[in-house]
C-alpha cells in the first residue's frame, strides 16, 4: 500500500507541475499566474477540490503520444468563495498553450453538469490559445458541448467568464454567452480573427490590443463588462459580484447584515438635479445617496456611458440599479444603451433580483446613423425586457420623462410595480421647446417678436404638463416624493414586494427583436 501511495503522489505531484518549470517561469514573465495560482487566489483558502487531476489526451496524431500531461491543459473543480459553493475551471497555459482537445472539453463539460445539478455558479478562468490542431474535428466538437452547456446554463445558474490570456476564434463564444466577462488590460485578448489573418484578408494592420485588448471591449465593442488592471484585481471583483447573486435562478439573492439606516435620508440629493432643465449632473450621485454607502457596483461603465448599470444594496438586500445618466448625450437611449440595459433587465429578472430605475430621459437618440442601426428594433428589446419582468420592479423620475422613452424605462404602464416622481419631474409627451413649436407654428410665424413669444409659451406649456401632477393624478406615478424620502420608500417597497409573484401566461417563449 505505501508503495501505491506513493505512486499516486508523484502523478498529483506531476499533474500540479502542469507544462513544466520552464513554462511556469514563462507565464510569469508576462505578468500572468498560473491556472493553479488563479484558483487557490481565487477561492477560499484549502476549500478547492479538483475532478479528473489525472486524465490526459487520447490523441495519437503529429506527435501527441509522446506528450502525455495529467490534467490536459485545464484544472477543474470546486471550492467556496465567502462560504458559498462555486464551481470553477481554468485553462492551463503550460500545458499545449493551453489548446482545448477531447478530454480537455469532457473535463469543463463535466464540471459545468455538476453545478447545473447542484444549482451554483460556474466561474472560468480563460488562457487558451484556441482548438487543439492536432485533434481536428475533435476539438471543434468538445467547444460545442461546452457551448451547448453554456445554453443550457444561462438563466439557471451565474456564468461568470474571466479572459487572462489570448481566447481567439470559437472559443470566445462561450465567454460571450456567459452572464459577465472580465478582462485584464494588456494580457487579455478576444477576437475572432487575429491581427495577421485580418492583414491577410483585408489589408489591414490592426494590433492586438486595438482589435481586441481589454480596452477595445470593454469602451467600444461592449463585449466585455470589465477591464482590470490585473488579474488579483479581475478576481477580486469576482468575488465582489458574486456576493451580490444568487447560486441560482430559484433562490434569493444575498441578504448581508445592514450597515446602513434604511430611513437615512441624504441631504444632499436635494441640490444634485439642477433647477435648470438642459443642465446636466450625474447620476450616480443620486444612486450613491439613495443605495446603501459604498454599496453600487457599476457594471459596464465604459461603454454606452449615457445609462448606469449595476448592483447595489438597500437595506442589506441585492438589487439591480439602471439609470439614464444627463452627463453623457442628455441621457437619450441610443442602440447601444437599449441592448446595455435589456442584457442587464434581463439577467437581473432571471435571478430574482429586484430592479431600481432612476429615469431622466429626453427621448431616443435621432439621426440617420441610429435609425439605420435599427434603434427601432434595439430599443424595443429594452422595453421587452422590462415588460416581460416579473421581479420586483420599483422607478424614480429625477427630471425628464419625454415620448416613448417614458413608456421604455420601467413605466407603470409595462408592468413596474411602484413609480414615485420628484418634484422636478417633466413627464410629456416631448420637451417644452420642441412641443411648442409644433402646437404654435402659426402663431410664431405671425408673431412680432417671436423669440420671445416663444419662451412665453414654453414657460405656460412647463407649467401645464411637464411636471410631475398630471402623471399623479391620473395614477400613473403613485406619489410625488421629496428626494430626501427616496430610500425610506424604496426600502419599505421592496420589502412590501419581495413575495411578489408574477406569471407570465403559459407558452414556450416570446420572440423578443433580437
Amino acid at each position: 500500500m505505501d508503495e501505491r501511495i506513493e505512486e499516486l503522489r508523484e502523478r498529483k505531484a506531476e499533474a500540479e507541475k502542469g507544462g513544466g518549470e520552464d513554462r511556469i517561469e514563462s507565464q510569469h514573465e508576462k505578468g500572468k499566474l498560473t491556472a493553479r495560482e488563479r484558483i487557490d487566489y481565487f477561492l477560499d483558502e484549502g476549500t478547492f477540490e479538483e475532478f479528473d487531476q489525472l486524465r490526459t489526451h487520447r490523441s495519437h496524431n503529429f506527435g501527441m503520444e509522446e506528450k502525455q500531461i495529467p490534467g490536459d491543459g485545464v484544472v477543474t473543480g470546486y471550492g467556496e468563495v465567502d462560504g458559498r459553493t462555486v464551481f470553477v475551471f481554468a485553462h492551463d497555459f503550460t500545458v499545449f498553450g493551453g489548446s482545448l482537445g477531447e478530454v480537455f472539453a469532457e473535463k469543463v463539460c463535466k464540471v459545468m453538469d455538476r453545478a447545473l445539478e447542484v444549482g451554483a455558479p460556474i466561474v472560468g478562468l480563460n488562457d487558451s490559445a484556441g482548438a487543439r490542431i492536432q485533434e481536428g474535428i475533435d476539438s471543434l466538437a468538445g467547444y460545442a458541448d461546452i457551448f451547448h452547456r453554456n445554453q443550457q446554463a444561462s438563466g439557471v445558474v451565474p456564468q461568470i467568464s474571466a479572459i487572462m490570456g489570448p481566447c481567439a476564434g470559437g472559443a470566445v463564444y462561450s465567454p460571450a454567452i456567459t452572464d459577465f466577462i472580465f478582462m485584464v488590460q494588456e494580457t487579455s485578448h478576444m477576437f475572432i480573427t487575429g491581427p495577421e489573418v485580418i492583414k491577410t484578408v483585408t489589408g489591414e494592420e490592426v494590433g492586438f490590443d486595438e482589435l481586441g485588448g481589454a480596452k477595445t471591449h470593454m469602451n467600444t465593442s461592449g463585449v466585455s463588462h470589465f477591464a482590470e488592471s490585473g488579474e488579483e484585481a479581475a478576481l477580486d471583483d469576482i468575488r465582489h459580484l458574486l456576493s451580490y447573486l444568487p447560486a441560482n435562478n430559484v433562490e434569493d439573492p444575498p441578504q448581508v447584515e445592514p450597515w446602513d439606516e434604511p430611513d437615512r435620508a441624504d441631504e444632499d440629493l436635494l441640490d444634485i438635479v439642477p433647477d435648470q432643465p438642459q443642465k446636466p449632473y450625474d447620476i450616480v450621485d443620486v444612486v450613491d445617496g439613495v443605495v446603501d454607502v459604498d454599496s453600487f457596483f457599476e457594471v459596464q461603465e465604459g461603454y454606452a456611458r449615457n445609462l448606469v448599470v449595476g448592483f447595489a444594496r438597500l437595506d442589506g438586500h441585492s438589487v439591480g440599479v439602471v439609470a439614464n445618466q444627463p452627463r453623457v448625450n442628455a441621457g437619450t437611449l441610443d442602440i447601444d444603451a437599449s441592448l446595455k440595459g435589456a442584457r442587464f433587465v434581463r439577467f437581473c429578472d432571471a435571478f430574482n433580483i429586484p430592479i431600481v430605475t432612476f429615469v431622466d430621459v429626453p427621448g431616443f437618440m435621432p439621426g440617420t446613423d441610429q435609425e439605420h442601426g435599427g434603434i427601432i428594433k434595439h430599443g424595443a428589446k429594452l422595453l421587452y425586457a422590462y415588460s416581460e419582468a416579473t421581479v420586483p420592479l420599483a422607478t424614480v423620475i429625477t427630471r425628464k420623462a419625454y415620448g416613448g422613452a417614458y413608456d421604455v424605462m420601467a413605466s407603470k404602464h409595462i408592468g413596474a410595480d411602484v413609480n414615485y416622481a420628484w418634484p422636478t419631474a417633466e413627464i410629456a409627451v416631448m420637451g417644452p421647446q420642441g412641443a411648442v413649436n409644433i402646437l404654435y407654428r402659426d402663431e410664431l410665424d405671425e408673431a412680432e417678436d417671436t423669440d420671445s413669444r416663444r419662451e412665453e409659451l414654453i414657460g405656460e406649456y412647463r407649467e401645464t404638463f411637464a411636471n410631475p401632477y398630471t402623471a399623479a393624478d391620473r395614477g400613473f406615478v403613485d406619489d410625488v416624493i421629496e428626494p430626501t424620502d427616496t430610500r425610506r420608500r424604496l426600502v419599505h417597497d421592496l420589502e412590501m414586494l419581495r413575495s411578489k409573484r408574477k406569471q407570465q401566461p403559459s407558452r414556450k417563449h416570446g420572440n423578443i427583436p433580437l
